[in-house]
């Protein structure tokens, strides 16, 4: 069986960045298991992957315009730290859901000097070029209730309790 729109897909992963630091990893961890063409990974991963099979291997380059996008300078601001009631401990890094006009996004804090602070509403990879490798290990059709909640149900995906 080969990956395609609605099948369920294993795969294990290393992505590394263009200077070959591991920025995730499946390695020591269970596979990843997703629904294939809805959205659940990258564009551009998901194009590689199409037409794969168990037990193919792949090495690829994404360019961001195909992986988290290029960064958009309009989403990096200057706020008050006021903005942040009831956080006592600002620290570069954390990260912070919004409402903004496109819905709930997730923000995180790049820089803090004094009272005020940058928040940056771009993916932390967005410009970035990621480099992947990829095996995978398993392709399966989706069920019909994995296809009407979009993820996958069972070992390596989503429980419903």
């Amino acid at each position: 069986m080969q990956i395609e729109k609605n099948k369920v897909a294993t795969i294990e992963y290393t992505l590394k960045n263009n200077d070959g630091e591991v920025l995730d990893t499946s390695e020591g961890n269970e596979p990843m298991v997703y629904i294939h063409g809805i959205g659940n990974l990258i564009p551009g991963l998901e194009e590689v992957l199409e037409g794969k099979g168990q037990d193919d291997e792949t090495q690829v380059s994404i360019p961001p315009e195909k992986a988290y996008g290029v960064p958009n300078p309009e989403l990096v601001q200057v706020v008050e730290r006021n903005v942040f009631q009831g956080v006592d401990d600002l620290q570069v890094g954390m990260q912070f859901q919004a409402q903004g006009d496109d819905g709930t996004q997730v923000i995180w804090i790049t820089d803090i000097e004094g009272d005020n602070v940058t928040i940056d509403g771009n993916h932390p990879l967005a410009g970035e070029t990621l480099n992947f490798d990829v095996k995978v290990v398993d392709v399966r059709d989706a069920s019909t209730e994995e296809l009407e909640h979009g993820h996958v149900h069972g070992p390596g995906g989503h429980h419903h309790e």
